[in-house]
Parts: C-alpha cells; structure tokens; sequence
C-alpha cells in the first residue's frame, strides 16, 4: 500500500470511530501528498462536518467534485450536509439531481432518493416527498439496511404502519442505534401506545447518554453564557414571561420525565410549579438541554438559532397556548 493510500485508510477508520481530530490529520497529510486527488478533499470534508464546520466541510465536497464531477461519495456527503444543518433544500436537490445521473446499482439510487425526499420534507413538499419514495427501488423496500432511513421518512409522511413495521426491524437489528428507538417511539406515541412509547423512549435517552459530545461541543460554561445570551435577546412581548424565570441547564431531560410523556430529545422545558390551590403560581423554571441542543443544531454556530428557535416556541405554548411545535413568526408578535 502506498502513503497515500496509507493515510486515506486510517483517516477514514478514524473518521468511523468520531475521531475528526484524527481523521483531520491524517487528511492532511495525503493532501501534502497529492492536492489534487478527490478522495482527500473527501476525506477532508467529512472530517470538517464532524468537527461541526460544515461550511468547510461543503467546501472540500465541491473541490473533490472539481477534480471529478463523476464522485458519487462527495455528491451525496455534500448534499446530506446541506439537507441538515445548513438547511440548503434546493441545493441539495440540485446536487441529488446530479447523483442520480451517475447512480448505477440499486442502493446508489436508494441513497440518492431517501436524501431527496428528505429534502422535500424540508422544504415541507410532502407530494414530492411521497412521489420520490414511489420511485425506491424494490430491492432498497427489502433491505434491511435502509429500514431506519425507510421508516423515518414514512413516519414524516405519515404512514405509520408502513414506518412501524420499518422501525421494529432497525431498532431490533441495530439495538445500540438510538435513532432507530426514537422514531419507534415516535411511531408507538401516535398510535396511542403510551408503554411502548416510554419504553422506546427510555432507551433512546440511555443510547443518547452513552454517545460521546461532538468534538465541536461548547463546554458547559460556554453554553451557559449562550443560553444567558439567548434569554435576553427574546422578543420583547416574550421575554416578558421568563425574565425572572430560573433559568437550568443539564445534558438531557431526567427519566422521570421521559416517563410522564416528556420528548427524550426536547431542547427546552419550560415549568410553572402550581400552587396551593393547584394553580399555576407565579414561579417559573426553564430547562435546557445542551445534549440535545447540540444534536438538533449540527454545529456550533448553528446552536444559538436552534435554541432560540426552541425558547420561542415553548414560551409561546406554554404562556400563548400556540401549538407546541408551531414556529413562532417574530414579526406577528409587536
């Protein structure tokens, strides 16, 4: 084996292990050897996303597909990146739309189309969405490797069954993937199997808890000051219910709440303790969950939107009575 290929190898095994710091390295070294090979400004990218600066990351994808616009691997860690977290849907679509020319067997066009209805999920063209999934070849339909990305996206159309019976397959044969628990759980809550759902739910938490942070995680005392930052930009008409709140930061909601129905993967609580008479007093508590803020966000420079995204709406359901998960539209408030 050759140095290069030497560095590419072991960038890549330490990629696969969350290693960006290594990964970065050892890409960094085949690009002293070679500038110009596409498969380093891969590496390259895929080692940026994970050290959570995906516009570098985008970067490296777009200067490996200058050097071959025919790598079907950038194409699609490109267009993955821009579905989530740069939420670029159209771009990803255009670059989909590229990979599909070049898809050759059954699972390249799987990939491509799963990532392409994820992208009009995005953009909220649920049509689209379901059109593309028509078109998934058969063989992807019998694959048990494609069951999670199958049924997350069938629970985001809403055919629960169909994304029932995925999910059952990808939490049984990936037990320690706590996506695949989540959206099961997602699937049973709808179906108003509330044991089922706490049960899954649990076992998201435990998983969620037992993955490192990503390498780009602020420390608690950054994030502290984040969410101070966070609070006091509020909206005036909101920031009005929580200025005196008290104000908690921890990793993820405890399992007490994850059993009285409290989203494992919430950003943010908001509490209002009710008083003697069983009201709500005058006291309210804001928890925020920094685990999850970070695994919504992507990156760190995505962080403070999403969570003022999520203080929005949760300020505005709980004191407004707007829909939980509505996003607040800012110019409506004054």
């Amino acid at each position: 084996m050759d140095q290069l290929s030497a560095h590419l190898d072991r960038g890549w095994d330490l990629a696969h292990k969350g290693d960006a710091a290594g990964a970065n390295a050892c890409a960094k070294r085949a690009l002293e050897l070679d500038p110009k090979s596409p498969e380093v400004h891969n590496l390259l990218g895929f080692s940026s996303a994970l050290e959570g600066d995906a516009e570098d990351a985008l970067e490296h994808y777009r200067q490996a597909l200058t050097l071959d616009e025919t790598y079907f691997d950038a194409m699609l860690n490109a267009a993955e990146l821009l579905i989530h977290p740069l939420e670029d849907y159209a771009a990803a679509l255009t670059q989909l739309g590229d990979a599909l020319d070049y898809a050759e067997s059954d699972d390249e066009i799987a990939e491509c189309l799963l990532l392409k209805s994820e992208a009009h999920l995005g953009k909220g063209e649920l049509e689209e969405a379901r059109k593309t999934m028509q078109a998934v070849p058969e063989s992807a339909l019998q694959n048990e490797q494609y069951a999670f990305s199958l049924g997350r996206t069938f629970f985001e159309l809403g055919e629960m069954d169909r994304a029932g019976s995925l999910l059952e397959v990808a939490a049984t044969k990936h037990p320690h993937n706590p996506d695949a628990h989540y959206y099961l759980g997602l699937v049973r809550d709808e179906r108003g199997d509330t044991r089922g759902a706490s049960e899954s739910f649990l076992r998201t938490r435990m998983l969620d808890l037992e993955r490192p942070p990503p390498p780009w995680a602020p420390s608690p005392e950054v994030f502290g000051k984040m969410v101070t930052t966070v609070v006091q930009r509020l909206d005036t008409l909101l920031i009005a219910f929580v200025r005196e709140a008290e104000v908690y930061v921890v990793d993820i909601p405890g399992a007490e709440l994850v059993v009285d129905a409290v989203d494992p993967r919430t950003l943010v609580l908001l509490d209002r303790p009710h008083d003697e008479e069983g009201k709500p007093g005058q006291r309210v508590r804001v928890f925020i969950y920094q685990r999850n803020v970070e695994l919504a966000a992507g990156s760190v420079d995505a962080m403070e939107e999403e969570l003022t995204r999520a203080l929005e709406r949760e300020v505005a359901h709980v004191f407004m009575d707007r829909p939980a998960n509505e996003p607040v539209d800012r110019s409506a408030l004054n």
